[in-house]
């Protein structure tokens, strides 16, 4: 988020305090007599693991670690991620530091959703900042290396969280393009056992569900009345493609209904969200999906908003 409101920039140096250079565990080997570019701590931080280069990012842009465990912390609630506790941004065990699968799935989701310009760190293979040793300069998600889908994201250990690994692939498929899966896996046993595991969760995700593209982007999914506005109608859609992951062979037994304030009452703004697509299989209910104005509406004018008036009421 600094990287996007300028707080900071990838091409900005930070200074290595003693506390970065002597942090334990995984590190990328930077040391106080460095001063090292944004992008190159990205690096290290997310293909290293490199506790040293987390801590000098945490400084850099919090002012100090405390500081910035708290901006963590706030983000975490900001995102609803409610069994989530910080104590370190490095992630090594310290008492109250907590977190659960559900929660890493939704700041990895948000992660990929928000920043999608960051994304390719997460699959570069090898790194090493100059005139650091070669020692630890391959990344740990054997993903990466053994199925060309898999562009990301994160591992971690510890003694105490096991081997733990958020993964994600993309695969194209008919009708549909491309389609995104995550998978977590915390507490496996070894670097290969939670690699194995990703890739068992993956493959079933992709074979157990089936994505069915209901609406193309801008696609109107339904074109309601309007009331004192320049137009009488507007469209309700999405500005992306609406897909959804049923379990397979469900497909055919997809419902779909609109639920929206009536009267729909101008102005509204290009992608403001009006009413819900409510998607079922059957009677069972599956997500509600928010539909979105695809078009601005402004006000009519005065006559415009008192005939509409005068019509609201006599309806």
């Amino acid at each position: 988020d600094a990287l996007r409101t300028k707080k900071i920039d990838l091409k900005q140096t930070f200074p290595v305090s003693e506390v970065a250079w002597k942090m334990p565990g995984s590190r990328m080997f930077i040391d106080p007599k460095m001063k090292v570019p944004v992008d190159d701590l990205i690096k290290g931080m997310v293909v290293q693991s490199g506790n040293d280069a987390t801590v000098a990012l945490a400084e850099g842009v919090g002012g100090t670690v405390e500081r910035f465990v708290q901006l963590m912390n706030d983000q975490a609630k900001v995102l609803g991620m409610k069994s989530t506790a910080y104590r370190n941004p490095e992630g090594l065990t310290a008492a109250g530091h907590t977190t659960t699968a559900r929660d890493l799935s939704i700041l990895a989701t948000r992660l990929m959703q928000d920043f999608p310009e960051y994304m390719h760190y997460y699959a570069i293979k090898k790194y090493r900042y100059e005139g650091t040793p070669t020692t630890n300069d391959t990344n740990r998600n054997l993903l990466l290396f053994r199925d060309p889908t898999v562009d990301g994201l994160k591992t971690g250990h510890t003694q105490a969280a096991g081997y733990c690994l958020i993964a994600t692939a993309k695969r194209d498929f008919p009708n549909v393009g491309g389609r995104r899966l995550l998978s977590i896996v915390l507490g496996a046993t070894s670097e290969n056992a939670r690699a194995n595991e990703s890739q068992k969760l993956m493959n079933w995700g992709y074979t157990a569900y089936e994505a069915i593209k209901l609406f193309d982007a801008n696609q109107a999914v339904v074109t309601p009345e309007v009331w004192k506005g320049s137009s009488n109608t507007v469209r309700l859609g999405r500005a992306q493609a609406l897909v959804v992951a049923v379990p397979a062979g469900t497909g055919s037994r997809l419902k779909t209904q609109v639920s929206r304030p009536d009267p729909l009452v101008a102005p509204f703004a290009k992608g403001q969200a009006i009413g819900t697509l409510k998607v079922s299989a059957g009677d069972q209910p599956l997500v509600d999906v928010p539909l979105q104005a695809l078009d601005a509406v402004e006000q009519a004018g005065v006559l415009g908003r008192a005939w509409d008036a005068v019509r609201l009421w006599i309806k």
